[in-house]
């Protein structure tokens, strides 16, 4: 049978876009299709000192990224489109579009990725309605502000090292499980990080939020402020169907169907950077190159995220 393609990428982040330069650079066709822009997360990193090529700025790696995936003369890059659903057969893989349309290929890249964690999902915290919250790696750094924030990820690091020299105070909450965390950024003056057993936020009718922290001696600390940044962590954006995810939430490639290939910060929640998105992209892509050729490989091991 004729498919539409040879490889569907769902996802358009670093990993997506790994993928089909190196489809693409194979002779494989591809489709890729993403709801926003091409790496639109990475455009709001405002440091990426820790990725090879020499761009300082997610901005401007984003920018070199879409523009190598233009060049890629085999790929069909479908923007504004949403995958409702990935679906596998014996001898294809069947992705539904938002919109109605349905792809079919012998193999999909599944690199839909994360977002940002609610409230809601993490036990520490209580609360007494829904909280509107920008993610922190949206933040924008005001000289002279206070900013509270709920969570110790990563962003936290990657905002103080954007801005060495910016006077921001940061009061930081977190639970005991991101400790290790911390440790990044305990060392900068102008963060104060509060260790937080259990948090109870309430929406005080002056518009005020009011949070009232205890930590692990049963000292209470209390706050009302009328904005804060949230820095929970990330939770996987799994598309409907056949893609299957273990107890973590995450999708290791190992437990997957032979017809899909996760790749990028889908896989787990340790190895969610750039560098390793690229990895697992382009690794999917040759996964499906030797698997059309009958060439004998190895696919993808599964990854152990039970300590993450």
């Amino acid at each position: 049978m004729a498919w539409d393609t040879d490889l569907i990428i769902v996802g358009g982040g670093p990993a997506g876009c790994a993928a089909a330069v190196m489809a693409s650079s194979l002779g494989l066709r591809c489709v890729l299709v993403e709801p926003v822009t091409l790496c639109h997360k990475l455009r709001h990193i405002p440091s990426t000192t820790n990725v090879l090529g020499g761009f300082a700025s997610g901005g401007k790696l984003a920018g070199r990224i879409t523009a190598d995936v233009a060049r890629a003369a085999r790929c069909q890059v479908r923007l504004g489109r949403a995958a409702a659903g990935v679906r596998t057969f014996d001898d294809h893989v069947r992705v539904d579009l938002d919109d109605g349309e349905t792809l079919h290929a012998p193999y999909a890249v599944v690199a839909t990725g994360v977002r940002p964690q609610a409230t809601a999902e993490v036990d520490w915290i209580d609360q007494d309605g829904e909280l509107t919250a920008k993610p922190l790696w949206e933040a924008d750094p005001l000289p002279g502000a206070q900013v509270l924030v709920l969570g110790v990820d990563r962003p936290l690091g990657t905002l103080l090292r954007s801005h060495p020299d910016v006077d921001m105070r940061l009061v930081v909450l977190y639970s005991a499980a991101e400790q290790y965390k911390a440790d990044e950024v305990r060392d900068d003056p102008r963060v104060a990080l509060l260790p937080t057993a259990h948090l109870e936020l309430r929406h005080g009718t002056d518009g005020l939020l009011r949070l009232r922290a205890v930590d692990d001696t049963g000292e209470e600390r209390n706050f009302a402020v009328d904005n804060l940044y949230l820095n929970l962590g990330s939770h996987p954006v799994v598309p409907a169907g056949d893609v299957r995810a273990d107890a973590s939430g995450y999708c290791p490639p190992g437990i997957q169907h032979p017809r899909i290939l996760v790749a990028g910060d889908l896989r787990s929640a340790r190895y969610q950077r750039i560098l390793t998105a690229y990895g697992s992209g382009a690794e999917a892509a040759l996964t499906a190159y030797y698997a059309r050729n009958d060439v004998p490989h190895e696919r993808p091991s599964t990854v152990d995220d039970t300590r993450a």
